[in-house]
């Protein structure tokens, strides 16, 4: 059974919203939920994830937010938080070790933290049980792959193409998840660009697909009341399970 990952922005358009979107995703079949971390500059994330996270901001989100919301729905779901490096730096990636081992979390996603930098923050992470995601991308080398994924853990995050999340590009990637496959047995999930009309042929030779914006656009959706874009994101996250398990 191959899994699906859900992205959503916590705090989007509120603090309640996402806790019942998540359990809602929790029942309609997701097996990994991605708590965004809204930051003023998300830089691999295209115009759909940046604006829930401008508008998450603008309501007031704060750190403190997002551990009282995970709290409340990483016991229904394995939980990851999905952030941006810089707020991990300055509250100090222990605090954020802390704060995840007490709500439940099971680890991270920093996608502008790159591989080496990684490296120093990867033992402490791994002491509390929890992981680091790596990320590889369509234009790295076999060597390179074979760095990166040798000690991975979780899973591995596949970027499906060159750009930011949304852009519904679109490349052959059954080269690369090969070359993965030859360093390791962890999982390969695919990123970017993953939707209802694309899922059968992006879960194509890899164990899992990761879809943010096709969720976050019925967040944005102003003609939808909130048990609306419940229902409809539960129903897409349904229907993604389904074809990429055809």
């Amino acid at each position: 059974m191959k899994k699906l990952v859900a992205y959503i922005t916590t705090g989007f358009p509120s603090l309640d919203f996402t806790v019942d979107t998540a359990l809602a995703l929790a029942e309609a079949g997701v097996d990994t939920l991605e708590l965004g971390m809204p930051f003023s500059d998300p830089v691999a994330d295209g115009p759909v994830i940046e604006a829930a996270n401008l508008k998450a901001l603008q309501n007031g989100f704060r750190l403190q937010h997002l551990f009282d919301a995970s709290a409340k729905i990483a016991p229904h779901i394995d939980t990851l938080w999905m952030g941006y490096f810089n707020p991990f730096y300055h509250r100090g990636m222990e605090h954020f070790i802390v704060e995840a081992k007490k709500a439940g979390v099971n680890g991270f996603i920093i996608p502008d933290l790159p591989f080496e930098e990684a490296q120093p923050y990867k033992p402490a992470i791994e002491a509390a049980g929890m992981s680091l995601i790596d990320f590889i991308a369509p234009t790295d080398s076999r060597e390179r792959i074979g760095q990166i994924v040798t000690d991975a853990t979780k899973f591995i995050y596949l970027v499906a193409y060159a750009g930011i999340t949304g852009a519904g590009k679109s490349e052959d990637l059954q080269g690369i998840v090969a070359d993965i496959k030859d360093f390791t047995d962890t999982p390969v999930y695919v990123g970017f660009g993953v939707n209802q009309n694309t899922a059968t042929e992006k879960a194509k030779g890899v164990d899992g697909v990761i879809v943010g914006s096709a969720f976050v656009k019925v967040l944005l959706d102003e003609t939808l009341s909130g048990t609306q874009k419940i229902t409809k994101i539960a129903a897409i996250a349904k229907e993604i399970k389904e074809k990429i398990n055809e």
